[in-house]
């Protein structure tokens, strides 16, 4: 890293003017050019702008903290136990304000990583904006991490399609650095799931396989096991069962011999989700109870499983467990506040609450004024088919036709939409 970017990002996250810094030492067109990496300042010039800014130029100190670095990067690369990131930021983070690392501008992007990993999307998004300012500076490596954690705060704020061009950008970049083959299945996988969100099944397919070929010459089956997870989607969407049904079947044995209760479970939710697409409604249950049973199962995941519950027992008119899944969805609920998807959540329970108990004016309130609008906004378009046709079907039963042929089209217009995504 350049000494005068290092210096630019210093004097920014310490919240210091041009003037404040260059004040007695040299002027700010000087210091701006120093910066802008259009000159280079002499030795002494340098050790005063860095006293002024609390920083030791050490570097014996400085390939500590690479290695330190790399280490961190890695863990959040395959984003393993919380407590020990946490632990190793909290120690980089006290060194780096301390001693002058080549290692700083690659921290400051990984922060973006690390906050995400947290679940601290304004975090991120703060650090996203102080980096602006020093992100004409960047060198290929640096804009390669940039690009893909921007990319993947999008994606965790749902914004797919802002996700999939900076994703974009960072596989040009990726041309241009030396990174391990991994890396770059990391980014394919990256982008077969951002292709998914956004109904690109053929883009999905090739993505997935792109990086499924690197992965398993690595013999990293767990992450194997994910492509393998996409792939199965990504077959169910164009009707291919049975070769879903191979794909998850893999990913599932990989996740077993790896012991990944994560992908064990990704694996029961999406059976269970086939199954119920192709109407076996009894193997749909099985394989989503397989979820809710397993403690270890996150949050957001119990709540899929509860939901997808709710409307399985709803569809064959078993109330009664259906009831039983509200209230164990809505405990869960209680515990997802912060979830991006927690709205969703939210409108999917009381929708079957209200429906379950013939409260017919708050069913038709919530879905029409506040669910239905809720998906369009979202341009989630499958269950927007789902809800729109349970609203239409409701009105035909109390014999308002209209309203009903107004939803029924609306099911069709999210159909179409979902065909030609």
């Amino acid at each position: 890293m350049e000494i005068g970017s290092f210096i630019k990002l210093q004097r920014v996250k310490k919240g210091m003017t041009q003037e404040e810094l260059a004040e007695g030492i040299v002027s700010m067109s000087y210091l701006s050019k120093i910066e802008n990496l259009r000159t280079e300042a002499s030795p002494e010039v340098i050790s005063m702008l860095c006293t002024r800014l609390g920083i030791e130029l050490d570097s014996e100190t400085n390939i500590t903290i690479k290695e330190k670095c790399e280490q961190w990067f890695d863990m959040l690369f395959e984003v393993n136990d919380k407590e020990e990131i946490i632990e190793r930021f909290n120690e980089l983070n006290e060194l780096m304000t301390l001693v002058r690392s080549d290692s700083l501008m690659l921290f400051e992007i990984h922060k973006i990583r690390y906050y995400l990993i947290m679940g601290e999307a304004d975090n991120a998004l703060e650090q996203i904006n102080s980096l602006n300012e020093v992100s004409g500076n960047f060198d290929s490596l640096h804009s390669f991490y940039w690009f893909k954690y921007k990319g993947n705060y999008n994606s965790y704020k749902g914004e797919f399609v802002q996700a999939m061009r900076m994703y974009k950008l960072a596989e040009e970049k990726f041309k241009h650095v030396d990174l391990p083959d991994v890396q770059q299945a990391d980014l394919q996988y990256t982008m077969a799931i951002t292709h998914s969100k956004l109904r690109n099944t053929l883009e999905t397919i090739e993505y997935a396989e792109k990086a499924i070929d690197i992965f398993q010459k690595e013999y990293n089956f767990v992450r194997c096991a994910q492509c393998h997870i996409v792939l199965g989607i990504s077959y169910r969407r164009i009707k291919m069962y049975e070769k879903a049904i191979k794909h998850y079947n893999l990913a599932k044995h990989l996740g077993e011999l790896n012991k990944s209760k994560q992908v064990i479970q990704l694996t029961n939710q999406n059976l269970g989700y086939l199954y119920s697409t192709i109407g076996d409604t009894k193997e749909a249950i099985k394989f989503f109870i397989e979820v809710i049973k397993d403690e270890e199962v996150q949050v957001s995941g119990r709540l899929m499983a509860l939901t997808n519950l709710i409307k399985e027992y709803y569809r064959i008119q078993n109330y009664e467990k259906a009831q039983e899944m509200i209230i164990e969805a809505e405990r869960v609920l209680e515990l997802a506040k912060n979830d991006v998807y927690y709205k969703l959540y939210y409108y999917i329970i009381h929708t079957y609450t209200y429906a379950i108990n013939d409260q017919h004016d708050k069913f038709t309130l919530l879905v029409t004024e506040e669910f239905i609008p809720y998906l369009r906004k979202q341009k989630d378009y499958a269950n927007l088919i789902v809800y729109s046709n349970m609203v239409a079907k409701h009105f035909e039963t109390v014999g308002r036709y209209k309203d009903s042929v107004k939803y029924y089209k609306l099911a069709n217009l999210a159909y179409e939409e979902v065909v030609n995504l």
